[in-house]
Order: structure tokens, then sequence, then C-alpha cells
């Protein structure tokens, strides 16, 4: 009975006393989480929802989540298959490394894969030289890249790492777009959800480890498919978390942390935050909608958002065609452009380009014409019979 008793306590001393727990999938509903950094943001990476911010566009610095945005850049502009040459400029740089030697022979997969996972600066200069000659090119164009295929507004990067510069900055909310886009690249999702890789590198021969303790499962959470950790002393501590369960697909940022354990309790209250509080819904491609002299409207296909549980939303119509839903407290959770239907009185118009309809309504003129000449020209023989006979 001792023992058990003394079991018991134990037991409960070490699930108490852990600065994290295991979370399971659905979780109940919970209040709003409390943060300890900075800057947050967590995003709904299918309906685009935001679910939770604070700070989400003030001005940041990103430290190694840089790597995020020129991996994508360097999958969609470059080839995987690439052998790139290291540079001296490479071998050189500082910081977090994966140890690359001057002119070594390394693909470009590779070089992503010690970019993302092991967060090698020296991985980064290699790539972005090999993609555009130049830091300062491959910068201009990394820039215009961000801005005009992923729509940031608030990103301007001097590097390909994150090491500190103070023209190199972002935020909260142009992070999550970022990874919400680079997680739509098969190549890219897979090397961000890595948590192990065989390295086999001219002077370095190692495995590498995710530096994300959330995807290495030292710190147990359900349905955590990716993530990349970054530090550098002016941006303290930050965090890009990717996590899925059911139906919800969350990206978790983290910025300016000042103790490492901070950024991932923060992580966890906001993941335990959307999953426990939000759900995925739709509105159906078949539903109608109608405007003022009763005109109908339509989605081409339908339109998902993501809304608090048990939730009263509104659906509606403004009278320039935009379908809107609103949350119980107003907030703006989908918009969608609709289509008019075509009315079926007009339908009879519509037949003239269709071109069985057209060869039908030309054969009766043509009919027509040939009858006519045809009366015609037995009128013009009668005419001159009767010439001839006088």
């Amino acid at each position: 009975m001792k023992r058990t008793f003394l079991v018991l306590i134990l037991v409960f001393l070490m699930t108490s006393l852990s600065p994290f727990q295991a979370h399971a999938e659905g979780a109940g509903a919970i209040g709003a989480p409390e943060i300890k950094s900075d800057a947050v943001i967590l995003l709904d990476a299918n309906t685009g929802s935001i679910l939770y911010e604070k700070n989400s566009h003030t001005k940041m610095y990103p430290a190694s989540l840089t790597k995020m945005a020129t991996a994508i850049y360097a999958i969609e502009k470059g080839n995987v298959d690439d052998v790139v040459s290291v540079s001296a400029n490479a071998y050189e740089t500082g910081g977090t490394r994966v140890y690359l030697e001057e002119g070594e022979q390394v693909t470009l997969e590779h070089l992503l894969q010690g970019l993302l996972i092991n967060s090698g600066n020296d991985a980064g200069v290699a790539i972005a030289e090999h993609l555009n000659g130049s830091i300062e090119s491959f910068t201009d164009s990394l820039n215009k890249y961000l801005k005009e295929k992923i729509g940031v507004e608030q990103t301007h990067f001097t590097n390909p790492h994150g090491l500190f510069d103070e023209n190199h900055y972002t935020s909260a909310y142009d992070l999550a777009l970022i990874t919400k886009y680079a997680l739509k690249n098969p190549v890219f999702r897979e090397i961000f959800g890595t948590k192990e890789l065989a390295w086999n590198g001219e002077s370095w021969d190692t495995t590498l480890f995710s530096h994300h303790l959330l995807l290495r499962g030292e710190i147990p959470y359900e349905g955590i498919t990716g993530g990349k950790t970054g530090f550098v002393e002016e941006s303290s501590h930050t965090l890009s978390t990717s996590a899925e369960q059911g139906d919800l697909s969350l990206i978790a940022i983290v910025l300016k942390a000042y103790r490492k354990e901070y950024a991932y309790e923060d992580t966890v209250s906001l993941l335990d935050y959307g999953f426990g509080n939000f759900e995925v819904t739709e509105v159906a491609a078949s539903q109608k909608f109608y405007g003022e002299e009763n005109e109908s409207y339509h989605l081409n296909h339908s339109l998902q958002y993501t809304q608090k549980k048990n939730e009263n939303v509104q659906i509606a119509m403004t009278d320039k065609g935009v379908l809107q839903v609103l949350g119980d407290d107003g907030r703006q959770l989908a918009t969608k452009h609709l289509k008019m239907d075509i009315p079926k009185e007009a339908m009879g118009t519509r037949a003239d380009t269709n071109p069985d309809e057209l060869a039908k309504k030309n054969r009766l003129p043509a009919i027509l014409m040939v009858v006519f000449i045809g009366v015609g020209l037995v009128f013009l023989q009668k005419i001159t019979k009767t010439m001839k006979s006088t």
C-alpha cells in the first residue's frame, strides 16, 4: 500500500513539474493564450484565416527563419539536382554551419537540407551565390520574389541566412505567409519536416538533427509536421511551426522570445488554442445568393473558412457581388467574388453561339432563297416563250 502511494506521488510530481505536457488530438476548448514573446501569429494554412495574433505586423528581426524564404526561392528558381561549387566566401561564413570546404561540390538539394535541418549559414551563402552570383544580387531577387509571388509587405532581407543586419527585417504575419506558401511545395515540405538526415560532407561526416524540439519529439505534441528555429542576440529566439489535426492545418510564428522555453511554451499555447477552439467548414458551391433585383449568383467552387466551434456565422452577399462570411463578433472569416447566373430568358440569345442551333437558323433562309430563285426562273421562261410566240 505504501509503495503504491509513493509511486502515485512520483507520477504526480513528474507530470506537474514538467514544463511541457503531451498534447493529444481533439483538446477541449480553452481560453486565449498568455503570450510571453514580443510578436506571434497563428494561421490556418488551408484557409488563410488568422486565429490569433499579437504585434503580427510589427517590424522584427527573424534570425534563421530567413532560411525558409531562401529555401523556397531556391527550389522554385533553381534545379535541386544542380551541383554547386562552394566558394571561399561561403566557407568563411560564421555562425551555425555544415562545415563546407572551399571548392567542395554539393548538390543544391543537399545544401537545402543543410540549410533547413542544421541551419547552415555557409549553405545559405553557397545557395545564394550559385543562383545569383553574389549576395547582393540574390537578396535583390529574393525581395522582389517575396513581394510579387507571396505578397509580403513588411519584409526586406539583406542576406540568405538571417545573421543580424538592422536592414534585415520582417513581421510575424509575413513569415506566416512565407511558411504557408512554401508548405505547398512538396520538396520544401519534406525537408521542413525532416527530423534527422545523414550528412556526408567532405570534412564533416555526421547525422543532422532538426533543432526544433517539437518536430524532434523532445516536446511531445500530436500532429507536428515541420519547423524551423532561429536565434541571434538581437532577435532572441524565433520559431516557425506547422501542425495538422483533422481538417485544421496550423502555422505558428513566434518572434523575440527572451528564453528558448518561452518560444516553445508560446507555440504550444497557440496550437492548443487553435486545435481546441476552431474548426473548418464551407459554403457549398451549390448554394445560391440573390441580389436586389432577384438576380442569382453562385460560387465556382466551395469556399472553406475557419470558424470558432459552434459559432453562429453570417453569410451574405454585398451589392457588388462579393460573398462575405462574418463571425459572430463581426470579424471577417472569408470573402469571395461570386458569378452571376445566366437568366433562363436570356438562354435563347446564347443559342446563336451553338453551331447546331446556328445551322438550323441559317437553313431556313437558304431554302427560301432556293425557292425564290426557282420561281424566278419559271417566270422568266414563261416570259421568254411569250415573246417568241409574238
